[in-house]
């Protein structure tokens, strides 16, 4: 462990750093990735540049961690709830009371193929939540209250691909609510009456 990393692990130190990736990614979701830079940050975040260096690097390093930040969080909040699915939407929901979150996301997803700090962080992300999703769809059909004819993990992928088209047709018009088609594509994979 280096004496930098040893000294971030003080309780001081680690209420610095998560208010600094908080700062980041406001900063990240409203200027975008190329907008951002680690004078603004610092400057948000009330630190010389010298202080934010302190704690991370560079800038790739601290988009990095923002990005783990978000993993952190988004599986947390898989986990706290017993409904995947219900998880997905409610994800969904809160995105929606974050703009530059959503444009951000999208954003990412668009540099992932040139970005090997993205392509990894939404390669991770995209097996979670299908592993996760098609794991909860096989245990509601085991119960009886999603349809024994669907392929769990297409159904998972398909719940996937509602969330983020829903997400891109949201950042043209955001007076639209993310969240209500893939509640419906979810009722329609479920057994009547359940």
């Amino acid at each position: 462990m280096t004496t930098q990393t040893a000294r971030n692990r003080y309780p001081k130190g680690e209420a610095r750093r998560e208010a600094i990736l908080a700062v980041a990614l406001r900063c990240f979701a409203d200027l975008g990735y190329h907008g951002t830079s680690m004078r603004e940050i610092a400057r948000r975040a009330e630190l010389s540049q010298a202080g934010l260096l302190h704690y991370f690097a560079s800038k790739e390093e601290l988009f990095l961690a923002v990005l783990r930040e978000r993993q952190m969080i988004d599986s947390r909040d898989y986990h706290a709830d017993t409904d995947a699915v219900g998880s997905l939407i409610n994800a969904v929901r809160r995105n929606a009371s974050i703009p530059g979150l959503v444009r951000l996301y999208m954003h990412l997803l668009d540099v992932a193929a040139d970005s090997d700090i993205a392509f990894e962080y939404f390669d991770k992300r995209y097996d979670f939540a299908r592993d996760l999703i098609a794991d909860a769809i096989r245990d509601a059909q085991r119960a009886g209250t999603v349809r024994a004819d669907l392929d769990p993990a297409v159904a998972a992928q398909t719940l996937i691909a509602v969330a983020d088209g829903m997400q891109v047709q949201w950042l043209l018009d955001d007076r639209q609510a993310m969240h209500q088609p893939i509640e419906m594509v979810w009722r329609l994979m479920q057994n009547p009456g359940s």
